[in-house]
């Protein structure tokens, strides 16, 4: 079972949620252009590995730069066609309404920077990481946290892959356990070294509560008055 939409109507244009798609959609394309060792390349050099940060007398050792830009990079970057259509539908399906609410800069910015606290989230509960972690799901994982304030009761509708079917829940619930499950693979010890091919379940959550705590300022006072009606 998979999201497939949610029933809140938009009031503005999510200009800045569908260009983070594009970006996204480009860059991995432009990714696939590589041969295997370029690509692998690309990845160590703009992907997040923990230790380059968590250890840089090891970091310099094995010749990585001095360079911070993979806290941002690493968020455009995607390891397979699944993981970038899996986050790309997360954020046109979550993405739109919080943009709705905060409008394009400020959304922008709140992105960012969910997910740079995912990425130092995840460098702490994987400092000895030598592997890159990649994708957008830190960013995600903050609007999601700040849809579990705004939009609560909003109803997701969930497909039944492969069948005609669908279904719909409050999005507290589909979100809830969305949580349960990061919660679940980080405390039964069934986490895997994060990288290219596994997941970083610690950046989910660090990315989810910064979007929880941090999401009020960025809202627009305008637009939240408009969204109030929305929420039930």
């Amino acid at each position: 079972m998979i999201p497939f939409r949610d029933t809140v109507p938009l009031q503005h244009t999510p200009w800045v949620t569908w260009s983070l798609m594009l970006v996204n959609v480009l860059i991995f394309l432009a990714g696939q252009a590589l041969d295997p060792d370029q690509l692998r390349s690309f990845q160590y050099l703009h992907g997040l590995v923990s230790a380059r940060y968590a250890h840089p007398d090891w970091a310099e050792t094995v010749g990585f730069p001095v360079d911070y830009t993979p806290f941002v990079s690493s968020m455009f970057m995607h390891g397979s066609w699944l993981h970038l259509i899996f986050n790309m539908w997360l954020l046109w399906i979550f993405g739109d309404n919080i943009e709705d609410r905060m409008g394009g800069i400020r959304f922008l910015a709140f992105y960012l920077l969910c997910g740079l606290i995912a990425g130092v989230t995840h460098i702490y509960a994987n400092p000895l990481s030598i592997t890159p972690t990649i994708g957008a799901s830190g960013g995600i994982a903050g609007i999601m946290g700040a849809y579990f304030f705004l939009f609560p009761y909003a109803r997701i509708v969930i497909w039944v892959l492969f069948l005609p079917i669908f279904f719909e829940v409050p999005a507290i619930a589909f979100l809830g356990i969305w949580v349960i499950v990061q919660l679940y693979k980080v405390t039964t010890g069934l986490v895997p070294v994060s990288g290219v091919n596994g997941v970083a379940w610690f950046g989910h959550l660090g990315g989810f509560l910064a979007g929880m705590f941090i999401y009020r300022p960025f809202l627009l006072k305008q637009r939240s008055r408009e969204g109030e009606k929305y929420r039930f």
